[in-house]
C-alpha cells in the first residue's frame, strides 16, 4: 500500500438507508486522519494526502502502540466541556509545531478510528468485507487505551437514529451508513446523513497572498466557480501550505467576473451546501 492511501468518502442522503445489510456509524465533527503505523514511526496524512504528523503529535506518539504494519482511517477529534470542539481542531489542524505542543498541553487530541485498511499480520485487507474489517479493527484495539479508540457501529437502524436525534448536542455531525459487504475504496462509497447539510468543493485559486489567502475560489458541483466569504484566520492558516506550495498561478475569473489567482489541483474545502445556489459560499472547514 502506498503513501498516501485515497480514502473512503460518504455522499449525501435525504434519509438514512434502511433494510438488511447496513451498519451505522456517528459522524463526528473533527479533522480526517489516516494513521500508518510504520516500522520505526508514525505518521498521519489527511483525506487530501497532507502529512500532519506534527499536528497531531499526541496520536502519533499514542499510535506508536499499534503493531507496525497497521494503517487506520478515522477522525482526529477534540473533547472540551463535554461535546467536541471543532474551534479546538482547526486551530490544532493550522498550528505550528511548537504551538501544536502548546494546545495539546491544553485540550489533548483523540483519534476515533473507523476502518482499517492495513492488518499487522495480513496486509493490505481493504477488499474484506466492511464487517471483516471492523472484526479485525476491535481485535487489534482490544488493548489500546485512549485516545485510540473505535467509534460505535450498530445495525440497527432505531439505535442510529436515536444517536441523530439525541447526540447533535455532544458534536455529533450525523450518521454515515456503510454496507456490511462492501470493500474499503476510494470515492463515494457510503451515504451521510447530517444535521447541517454540506458538500465538498475543490479550491481552484484564491485572493490576496499564498501564505495569507483572504477568500478562496471554488469549483462548485454544478460546475460553477466562485469566490468564497472571507476566510477565518485558522481556515486561511489550513490552506496557506497548499497555496505556497503550488507556487505562482495565472490570473483567472469566476462566472460573476471575481479575479483570482489559480492554484494547482489538490486542496478540497468543505462548503455549506445552501449557499452554493447563491453568489456567496462559505467554507466551514479544509478538507
Amino acid at each position: 500500500m502506498e503513501y498516501p492511501v485515497p480514502v473512503a468518502l460518504a455522499r449525501p442522503v435525504a434519509a438514512l438507508p434502511a433494510g438488511p445489510g447496513w451498519w451505522y456509524e456517528p459522524k463526528l465533527d473533527g479533522h480526517r486522519c489516516v494513521l500508518w503505523r510504520d516500522a520505526d514511526t508514525v505518521r498521519l496524512h489527511t483525506r487530501s494526502g497532507r502529512t500532519v504528523t506534527s499536528a497531531w503529535f499526541d496520536i502519533a506518539v499514542a499510535g506508536m502502540n499499534l503493531l507496525p504494519g497497521s494503517v487506520l482511517d478515522g477522525e482526529a477529534v477534540i473533547w472540551a466541556d463535554g461535546r467536541l470542539d471543532f474551534s479546538a481542531v482547526q486551530a490544532r489542524a493550522a498550528s505550528t509545531v511548537t504551538r501544536s505542543r502548546s494546545l495539546a498541553a491544553r485540550l489533548p487530541a483523540s483519534y476515533a478510528v473507523w476502518d482499517l485498511l492495513a492488518h499487522p499480520e495480513l496486509g493490505d485487507i481493504r477488499t474484506l468485507p466492511y464487517t471483516e474489517r471492523r472484526r479485525r479493527l476491535l481485535e487489534l484495539l482490544e488493548n489500546i487505551a485512549p485516545p485510540i479508540q473505535a467509534v460505535p457501529a450498530t445495525d440497527d437502524i432505531e439505535v442510529a437514529r436515536d444517536w441523530y436525534e439525541h447526540l447533535q448536542d455532544q458534536g455529533i455531525e450525523g450518521i454515515v451508513a456503510k454496507r456490511a459487504n462492501a470493500p474499503y475504496r476510494a470515492g463515494r462509497i457510503w451515504s451521510k446523513v447530517r444535521h447541517a447539510e454540506t458538500v465538498d468543493a475543490d479550491v481552484v485559486g484564491y485572493t490576496g497572498a499564498p501564505a495569507r489567502p483572504r477568500a478562496l475560489a471554488v469549483r462548485l458541483l454544478d460546475g460553477r466557480r466562485a469566490l468564497t466569504q472571507r476566510l477565518t484566520a485558522p481556515l486561511a492558516a489550513a490552506a496557506a501550505p497548499h497555496l505556497m506550495a503550488a507556487g505562482p498561478g495565472a490570473r483567472a475569473r469566476t462566472a460573476g467576473g471575481d479575479t483570482y489567482t489559480s492554484t494547482a489541483p489538490g486542496l478540497v474545502v468543505e462548503v455549506l451546501s445552501g449557499t452554493t445556489r447563491h453568489a456567496v459560499v462559505t467554507v466551514t472547514r479544509i478538507r
